[in-house]
């Protein structure tokens, strides 16, 4: 009988090899993405301090007002959109994207997408 691997267990070892590769800095910090089943998050995190300098989700009550579904692409492009602009008034315009371990498409390629639009660099 063949044992199927679980999905959440392949995400976790996808992003563990991730962030052996990717570390971000003062200069260049790492803007990680979550997704869970109701809600996007997304983090500018600087890892040499260990310390989160923006971040948006669909928890907040400014983004989720404007919304039907807190957890479909529309709403991780807004998520995206926000991080991107609050980077900016902050004076971050380079980051390195980790995508969390989840496949480059629909949610997560929004969010990267209206990021980019918004004004960072990755």
């Amino acid at each position: 009988m063949i044992k199927k691997v679980s999905r959440s267990k392949t995400r976790a070892k996808k992003h563990l090899k991730i962030r052996n590769k990717i570390v971000g800095t003062a200069e260049r910090p790492r803007l990680a993405v979550y997704r869970s089943d109701k809600h996007m998050y997304a983090q500018i995190i600087d890892d040499v301090k260990g310390h989160t300098m923006v971040s948006a989700s669909t928890i907040e009550k400014a983004i989720s007002e404007g919304l039907d579904k807190t957890n479909n692409v529309s709403a991780a492009a807004l998520v995206g959109e926000t991080i991107g602009k609050k980077a900016v008034e902050k004076g971050i315009t380079e980051v390195v994207f980790d995508r969390g371990g989840y496949i480059y498409q629909g949610k997560v390629k929004a969010l990267a997408d209206s990021a980019r639009e918004a004004g960072l660099k990755f």
